[in-house]
């Protein structure tokens, strides 16, 4: 078998079993809580309707005909996999008679389109800065920009979206609170759109950004200091090659590839949303998605946002383990 192959089998087996365990632990660990979504829903229902014990019982057994929680654990187990191979994840519970595909499809596309922008962003000019500190490492400004992704990074990002909600919601009134689009706007493809989506999403972009900023700024800062040590960088100064040709051919292109790495793993995780900031903007993503189902005990929602996120990770980390011995040279697909 050529080494290629070989490889590329090794790592499509741990992709799904990977996903394979991931989805098992994702089904077990709501049946494990000790609530019951459909006790709660019907008691709902009892607090606002007088019903009597027949049609109580009748009611209970058809939600968890609908909401895929009737049988045993294992007649559960074996349904949720078939479903989910087809990428049915049922009705959702908080958003009765919603299907659960139907609500991440909705919340979908503003998470990607906040965090993917955010990231991406945040990774160059975390880069770019973290090389440049390195190349004017004798100058103030490097430990300026040192000290500041210090002082930044370890700060939670839900903390630094409270200030700028204190700053500019409460005491500039320069941007919304909460929400995605004003009030009964209707989207369309046009600029104005564009403006109102940009405007709305800026805080919730802005507090992702500060944070991931810093610790790009120090992961590149980093990597490129350890290798100006390196025996390679040594024998091109020995060369008399210039201090910016070294750094850009030599430390950036080497120091680039676990950064790119770590992009990719972080683009993977944004299909579980950032939920302490999105539920703090009311931002109409998967984080604000998830933290419904969670507060709702809502069982197939959680289901339908952890699978998602499982299999966007674990994709993601496949894409990787294949393209890498591509793009370094010191890694080859027979081990070697």
């Amino acid at each position: 078998m050529r080494p290629i192959v070989k490889y590329v089998i090794t790592r499509m087996t741990s992709y799904f079993i990977t996903i394979f365990i991931g989805i098992t632990i994702c089904f077990l660990m709501p049946r494990f809580v000790p609530l019951d979504p459909v006790t709660i829903m019907l008691s709902r229902i009892k607090s606002v309707a007088r019903i009597n014990p027949e049609a109580y019982q009748a009611m209970r057994e058809t939600f968890l005909e609908i909401f895929g929680l009737k049988g045993t654990l294992q007649e559960q187990y074996f349904n949720f996999i078939r479903r989910a191979i087809i990428g049915d994840f049922g009705i959702s519970l908080a958003a009765y008679p919603s299907k659960v595909n139907f609500l991440i499809a909705i919340a979908l596309p503003w998470t990607i389109g906040l965090l993917a922008t955010v990231s991406f962003i945040a990774w160059i000019f975390g880069n770019i800065i973290g090389l440049l500190a390195v190349y004017y490492k004798d100058k103030k400004i490097s430990s300026a920009l040192q000290w500041l992704s210090i002082a930044v990074y370890p700060i939670p990002y839900y903390i630094i979206a409270l200030i700028l909600i204190y700053v500019f919601c409460f005491w500039l009134r320069l941007f919304p609170l909460m929400g995605g689009l004003p009030i009964g706007f209707k989207l369309s493809l046009d600029f104005r759109s564009v403006l109102t989506i940009i405007y709305y999403s800026f805080l919730p972009g802005l507090s992702i950004f500060v944070v991931s900023l810093g610790w790009w700024m120090l992961s590149m800062r980093a990597l490129s200091i350890n290798l100006s040590k390196e025996d390679f960088v040594r024998f091109a100064k020995m060369k008399g090659l210039r201090g910016r040709v070294i750094l850009i051919r030599y430390i950036f292109r080497n120091a680039l590839l676990p950064q790119v790495t770590s992009l990719a793993m972080g683009l993977g995780t944004i299909f579980s949303g950032s939920l302490v900031t999105e539920s703090l903007f009311s931002y109409p993503g998967i984080g604000q998605l998830f933290y419904l189902a969670i507060s709702e005990n809502d069982v197939n929602l959680t289901m339908g946002v952890v699978t998602l996120s499982i299999i966007a990770v674990s994709t993601s980390a496949l894409v990787i383990d294949l393209i890498y011995p591509l793009i370094d040279p010191r890694i080859r697909y027979g081990g070697r």
